[in-house]
């Protein structure tokens, strides 16, 4: 199974290239990363802007109402559960370092911070995991509705596999140092090729890996 999604890593990158490693402040991941959660990444980024324009500073969402902060972040969906998601959760990081950083994190094992965010209400496997990747630079392996899909797609996720437990079920097969390129590869190709509804087998050029 690992020569496979080895393969498959490959012919991603050939086709789309290797993504580079942009720097994000791990707070500003796990925001958006909680903003995300059952909508898309449009509606994602839209609530993301309209909260950083009303907000600036996180620290400015400690003197806001709860309202203010729901109006914000409407376009995302299910606003009242992520407001007060992202007000607790704040909160948690400004009592565990005095201020609102996760820099604390930087010190602590993968394992060690899949467990300490992982125990915070609201925040799931794939939270964790993208602040691993993109806010800490570690090698982890998030996955998504598209990855989800696609794995399955391509044999590598069983289909009894839900995206939780694909996490661990990923961890050891993923190419070392490939987690960055094989997670937007695959969101690459899941939303422009291996759609949800009308997948485009005609002109997948991973067909010969497919299981369907």
């Amino acid at each position: 199974m690992r020569a496979k999604v080895e393969t498959v890593t490959q012919l991603l990158e050939r086709r789309y290239g290797i993504p580079r490693r942009r720097r994000a402040d791990p707070i500003d991941v796990l925001i958006q990363t909680i903003l995300s959660q059952n909508t898309n990444d449009r509606n994602r980024d839209r609530a993301y802007r309209r909260l950083r324009g009303r907000f600036p500073l996180w620290e400015d969402i400690f003197k806001a109402k709860t309202s203010a902060i729901i109006e914000a972040i409407r376009p995302g969906g299910l606003a009242g559960q992520k407001a007060r998601r992202i007000g607790e959760i704040l909160q948690w990081i400004q009592r565990q370092e005095g201020r609102l950083s996760l820099g604390f994190l930087r010190r602590m094992s993968s394992e060690e911070i899949i467990e300490t965010l992982g125990s915070l209400k609201g925040i799931g496997p794939k939270t964790v995991h993208c602040v691993l990747l993109f806010g800490l630079g570690r090698d982890a392996f998030p996955v998504d509705t598209h990855v989800l899909r696609v794995g399955k797609r391509l044999g590598f996720i069983p289909e009894k596999v839900d995206a939780e437990k694909a996490h661990a079920w990923m961890a050891p097969l993923v190419p070392e140092g490939k987690s960055l390129s094989l997670h937007l590869n695959l969101i690459r190709f899941g939303r422009s090729v291996c759609r949800a509804k009308n997948p485009q087998c005609h002109i997948c050029f991973l067909v010969d890996e497919c299981s369907l």
